[in-house]
């Protein structure tokens, strides 16, 4: 309906513009030969007149032809520049030289002053009805903005994009921006004007002039700066309590331009401390295409993803797993609606299940598996922690010797930085699935099994971003465990990106581990995540509750002992784990399947014996 509104206006619009056109150059043709002979009509040669009137309606067609030709009905006015004007002048030339070559080799008897007197009133009167109309829009829009209560507006970068996005906030009725200043870090623009509004200082003065100013909002328009530059901007905006926004990349320098609705709201991602990681999209398309791909867990907040960007990489068939109806049910809406072309199964199963997992692999023979089935909540498994064992432990073999069985090429397992140094019964079990998965390697020659270990996810289901926000649109207060305790961070289509990659990499038996820079201070994400929402420390308290039990200040990626081995990606690296004795892996796993099953209290003591590193808290044993 929008769409045949905005056809039907377009047209009223070009119709109303070919009659003022027509009109237009009727009254310049007259007019330049009325002027020529000094305004006296009866002065005027019949022979002129008869010609004009005679030469007028083919002259009528030359021009509409000419205006057409040079898109001065197609072009949207209001956001009309320098290429508009360019056209304009050529189209009104064009005009001039035609009308010589009628005058030389027609019989088109007018003065020999006319055709400059008519192109130049011609060309005068097209740009003041096309330029006019963008001037009484952003009078309107400007006296509309007087009016109106709109928010104080501060925009970093006086660059392209930024008087791109001045431009459009100027002419545009429909805005919530009042632009009272820009800031650049160009010093040579200090003081001067773009489109009248000053570049008043750099990024050290933003804190300064955003109080000076009143500023409400701040809005980031540096899409070809590096995340870095970005970053740092965005720390002291943060220190102003203003609403964030920002441009979101370069593509609209590319396409030539910014409106409002490429604005988006500054994330707490965008604020973290390492450039996002870069993957091969090629070489991931290639790994997966035509393949058979199971992902379990696939309803999860990384399973999820996995699913999405597989679907993207053209499948032979995706087969998705979860145990969690609700979730499987909406990635599936989702991917239907997208990828209509889609091979997609989507089953409820328990990876505990060995029967189930077997019958699945048995009919859908997967060439890939990603397995992101478990559970993953530190405090809840140290309350639980045979399920943790059940769940992410035997789930997992089970879901290997069924992959292994049925001869997949690859098996990819979703690891934890907390599986490094354990302490939480979670983070144990994840290490004891690595310990399966490097020992499959070698007992199953036919499929490569690999790992991926990560970091804390943001946005994920059960993470600390969607628990903060929870809490501040209640009021606070925002509850942080300690406040030194830091975490690696990664965003979700980063994590997933990284395990496909893994994939492409995988010869068996690798633990690939992301380079995720500098940690992040819990306390410093829920301040800027407080900073974000548009509240200070003052109005949102920030609550210290201590460590929970298994719950660590820092988590490690990787084991000292293991080492790194580089990656054609300089952020994907490999551990080489440690030698462990595969009898004695194999033996223990029986005994920690007797006790899990049995609902052991002493369940832990039995993890202990098979990761030498799990360091335990009995406080939450069952």
């Amino acid at each position: 309906m929008r769409e045949l509104i905005n056809s039907k206006q377009y047209k009223i619009r070009a119709i109303c513009l070919v009659l003022t056109d027509i009109v237009m150059y009727i009254f310049c043709s007259f007019f330049a030969i009325y002027m020529r002979y000094e305004f006296r009509f009866n002065d005027i040669d019949k022979k002129f007149l008869n010609s004009m009137v005679k030469y007028t309606p083919a002259n009528i067609m030359i021009i509409l032809l000419l205006f057409l030709f040079f898109k001065l009905y197609s072009s949207i006015w209001k956001y009309a520049s320098v290429t508009e004007m360019v056209n304009i002048i050529l189209a009104c030339m064009m005009y001039f030289l035609i009308e010589i070559i009628q005058i030389l080799f027609f019989e088109y008897q007018v003065p020999r002053s006319h055709p400059f007197m008519c192109s130049s009133m011609l060309l005068i009167a097209t740009i003041g009805t096309r330029f006019g109309y963008r001037l009484l829009r952003s009078v309107r829009h400007r006296s509309f903005e007087k009016s109106d209560k709109k928010a104080r507006t501060m925009i970093i970068g006086a660059g392209q994009a930024g008087a791109m996005l001045l431009k459009e906030i100027n002419t545009s009725a429909y805005t919530h921006y009042n632009v009272i200043c820009f800031i650049d870090d160009d010093k040579r623009k200090h003081g001067r004007y773009l489109s009248g509004v000053k570049i008043a200082g750099d990024r050290n003065d933003i804190v300064r002039l955003a109080e000076e100013y009143r500023i409400e909002r701040i809005i980031v328009a540096m899409p070809s700066a590096d995340n870095k530059v970005i970053r740092d901007i965005l720390n002291i905006c943060a220190q102003t309590g203003c609403k964030l926004k920002k441009i979101p990349g370069i593509y609209q320098l590319v396409n030539g331009n910014v409106t409002v609705n490429d604005i988006k709201n500054v994330e707490i991602e965008d604020l973290l401390g390492r450039e996002q990681i870069k993957v091969d999209l090629d070489e991931i398309m290639g790994y997966v295409k035509n393949k058979t791909v199971l992902v379990t867990g696939g309803g999860g907040s990384i399973g999820s993803e996995l699913c999405r960007q597989i679907a993207g990489h053209n499948p032979k068939q995706l087969v998705i797993v979860d145990i969690y109806e609700n979730n499987a049910y909406d990635i599936q809406q989702e991917l239907i609606k997208k990828y209509s072309e889609l091979d997609l199964v989507v089953l409820i199963a328990s990876v505990r299940n060995t029967h189930r997992m077997n019958q699945i692999f048995a009919k859908y023979r997967p060439d890939i598996v990603y397995h992101a089935a478990a559970h993953k909540h530190v405090p809840l498994m140290e309350a639980s922690p045979n399920e943790a064992i059940k769940n992410n432990v035997f789930g997992t073999y089970k879901t290997a010797l069924a992959a292994a069985k049925y001869k997949t090429k690859k098996f990819v397992l979703i690891s934890t930085d907390k599986a490094v140094n354990p302490t939480n019964i979670m983070g144990a079990s994840k290490r004891i699935c690595e310990m399966i998965i490097q020992m499959l390697n070698k007992d199953y020659p036919d499929t490569n099994f690999v790992a991926v270990r990560f970091g804390n996810v943001l946005g994920s289901n059960g993470s600390v971003i969607p628990l903060f926000k929870r809490q501040i649109k209640e009021g606070g207060p925002v509850t942080v465990t300690d406040p030194k305790i830091i975490r690696y961070f990664m965003t979700i289509p980063e994590a997933v990106s990284l395990v496909l990659q893994a994939g492409v990499y995988a010869k068996g038996g690798e633990i690939f581990v992301l380079d995720m820079g500098e940690p992040v201070k819990i306390l410093d994400l829920a301040k800027n995540l407080i900073r974000l929402s548009g509240y200070t420390e003052d109005e949102i308290e920030i609550k210290f509750t201590g460590l929970r039990p298994g719950e660590k200040l820092y988590e490690e990626l990787l084991m000292s002992e293991e080492g790194l081995q580089d990656t054609k990606n300089s952020l994907i690296h490999i551990g080489r784990p440690l030698e462990f004795d595969e009898d004695k892996l194999r033996q223990e796993l029986e005994k920690l399947k007797t006790a899990c099953e049995q609902d052991d209290k002493e369940i832990k003591k039995y993890v202990k014996k098979i990761v030498a590193t799990y360091n335990y808290d009995t406080h939450y044993d069952e």
